[in-house]
């Protein structure tokens, strides 16, 4: 039996009221050529659905009025940097006197939100980029704020003023945290990893370095580098491609000898180094610092 076409206006996913008021019957919504990711949701069985952000977009059409992505999910909509267990669930808000949503498959928030704090990234509704790391306060660990804070900063969306604000508007359970990450957040880390070395550094007591500077000897570009201490001329860069490919490599192995020509030492810092970072971190750059003049405070 052939099935009757969907309409175009319906889109990759639809809710099942505005496929009937389309004239649907019942049972060409139960088609095998359809799948059913959310109670009262439809969508082409041969679209992916993996990703938070593809199920975001399943789930779109079941939002009514003031319900919007929140918390970790909106994080990811905002392509912050989380952990991958952080991505799992997906967390849908609605502000009062509207109610959360209560389905299979989501878990739904009340949170007063105007509708100055709230914004759309992708085409789905989420609140800004300051009210949505505000959120992730009891959610996630401090290194996770702080690297989600260093990564709204560096895009220049907030500055550390928004940031705080937005934590003051949501004293909760996290509240200690997001006030820890913002001390420690900076603008500048261009990875999750660049934010971990420096925090690394840090803590182990050694000097905050400069993030993501140019390198310039006798009016030439030599490199962008990723952590350097300028007063000393040591340089620290993660390099966490797995797949480089052999022209990239071959740039990088060019650039090396440079950044030495121009008298400075070069840490390298590879993901296997993290699981031991005193000894495959700290240390090295310790004695990078010492060689070059640097001393410990008393």
């Amino acid at each position: 039996m052939r099935r009757s076409p969907l309409p175009s206006a319906l889109g990759v996913a639809f809710d099942v009221a505005s496929a009937g008021g389309m004239g649907l019957t019942s049972g060409r919504l139960f088609a095998s050529d359809l799948a059913a990711p959310f109670h009262g949701i439809r969508m082409r069985s041969d679209q992916e659905f993996g990703t938070l952000l593809q199920r975001c977009r399943a789930y779109a059409p079941r939002l009514r009025g003031p319900q919007f992505f929140s918390h970790t999910t909106a994080a990811a909509v905002w392509d912050l940097p989380l952990p991958l267990y952080a991505m799992r669930d997906l967390h849908v808000s609605a502000s009062p006197p509207a109610r959360e949503p209560r389905t299979t498959g989501v878990i739904g928030h009340r949170i007063r939100m105007d509708a100055a704090e709230l914004t759309l990234r992708s085409g789905l509704p989420v609140p800004t980029a300051a009210e949505t790391w505000a959120q992730l306060g009891g959610m996630v660990p401090l290194d996770a704020l702080v690297a989600a804070a260093d990564a709204i900063l560096t895009r220049g969306n907030v500055d550390t003023g928004d940031l705080r604000a937005a934590a003051e508007r949501l004293r909760r359970r996290g509240a200690a945290d997001l006030d820890a990450a913002l001390e420690l957040a900076r603008r500048g880390a261009e990875s999750p990893r660049e934010t971990d070395l420096r925090l690394i550094l840090q803590r182990a007591g050694l000097p905050e370095p400069e993030l993501n500077g140019d390198l310039v000897a006798g009016g030439r570009f030599i490199a962008r580098l990723d952590l350097a201490y300028r007063e000393y001329r040591v340089a620290v860069e993660y390099d966490g491609r797995q797949h480089a490919s052999m022209e990239q490599f071959r740039r990088d192995a060019d650039r090396w000898p440079a950044i030495a020509s121009a008298g400075w030492i070069l840490v390298r810092v590879l993901g296997h180094h993290l699981q031991n970072p005193e000894r495959d971190v700290v240390a090295p750059v310790r004695d990078a610092l010492l060689s070059r003049g640097w001393r410990p405070r008393a």
